[in-house]
């Protein structure tokens, strides 16, 4: 016998398409669901945590072989990715209780990343060191002051010296390892953030 079918309302995301069938012999409506190609894209945006993108394995998974029960090609490959010392930003970073010793050209590498800092060498010792010419020496005080409260809880300390009239020298160094380490750059530019602009002398404007 024949029926009559009518569609109802246009297929979006939100609502799947339904289909209406009608028959005689049954008064009862009987509707048909056609989930379009989308349903489990959306149930995913949903349930998820909208991140769609690749991860890295967390350590749990690591050890549990994960990579043994999953499917897909034999060749498949998994990586960790640690992002590489260009990508963080010292200031950022914590101290290590156990430091290691830098090479000579890791030294060089990380001197790019902080600000007015250089090498020096003094009886064999590689040190880093900065110099600061302030106004007066109440400022070479006031800096001080201000480098102890943003490093004392690093539990890594420069050395500081303050020079008469107006100068204030800071030097970092790992006494454990007797030369630099990460340590020693952390909190370099941790100072480097420190705010100076109050206590160095205007320049001059020219008419």
């Amino acid at each position: 016998m024949a029926s009559s079918i009518a569609t109802l309302g246009r297929p979006s995301l939100s609502a799947p398409p339904l289909s209406l069938s009608c028959f005689p012999s049954n008064p009862c409506p009987k509707i048909t669901y056609a989930p379009p190609r989308h349903t489990k894209l959306i149930t995913l945006a949903i349930e998820g945590d909208n991140d769609f993108g690749a991860r890295d394995p967390f350590p749990a998974e690591i050890e549990s072989n994960f990579g043994d029960k999953v499917l897909g090609f034999g060749s498949t490959e998994h990586k960790i990715l640690i992002p590489n010392l260009a990508a963080l930003s010292l200031s950022r970073l914590d101290c290590s209780p156990k430091p290691f010793a830098l090479s000579e050209q890791d030294a060089q590498n990380l001197l790019r990343k902080v600000v007015g800092w250089r090498l020096s060498n003094e009886g064999g010792r590689v040190k880093l060191q900065c110099l600061w010419k302030l106004k007066d020496f109440k400022s070479g005080v006031e800096l001080i002051n201000r480098i102890f409260n943003v490093v004392e809880a690093t539990g890594h300390l420069p050395n500081l010296h303050l020079e008469p009239p107006n100068q204030v020298r800071a030097e970092l160094w790992t006494p454990s390892i007797g030369g630099l380490s990460m340590n020693d750059f952390i909190v370099a530019a941790k100072i480097d953030e420190i705010k100076t602009s109050d206590l160095v002398p205007r320049k001059r404007a020219w008419a």
